[in-house]
């Protein structure tokens, strides 16, 4: 099965920064791409930012120019680098892993880790 375990969130007051990791685990032969979604109260989950193998990117228009996005491909890890917060980014943080092969394994899946909390205080 494969795991992906997420750090860094917190509670940071407005203007701060925060480091979010996210590690995927369990016999992967690669990733095609991951990201990162939240989700506020009361509020559907939405895209943050989301990084393919190949190094494109794409970021949620409220987070461009403040979140950076970066991977690991030989760690299967990746990390938001979130700069200049606000409260309006409190939310839980979801990393998601899209496209999975795992060793063995030809039929791609999806998987999400449990979210961690980031909180932003004005």
């Amino acid at each position: 099965q494969v795991q992906l375990v997420e750090s860094g969130g917190g509670l940071v007051q407005a203007g701060g920064s925060l480091r979010l990791s996210c590690a995927a685990s369990g016999s992967i032969s690669s990733i095609n791409a991951m990201g990162w979604y939240r989700q506020a109260p009361g509020k559907q989950r939405e895209l943050v930012a989301h990084l393919t193998s190949g190094g494109t990117t794409n970021y949620a228009d409220s987070v461009k120019g403040r979140f950076t996005i970066s991977r690991d491909n030989a760690k299967n890890t990746v990390y938001l680098q979130m700069n200049s917060l606000k409260p309006e980014d409190t939310a839980v943080y979801y990393c998601a892993a899209l496209g999975v092969y795992r060793s063995g394994n030809y039929n791609p899946r999806n998987y999400w880790g449990q979210g961690t909390q980031v909180t932003v205080s004005s």
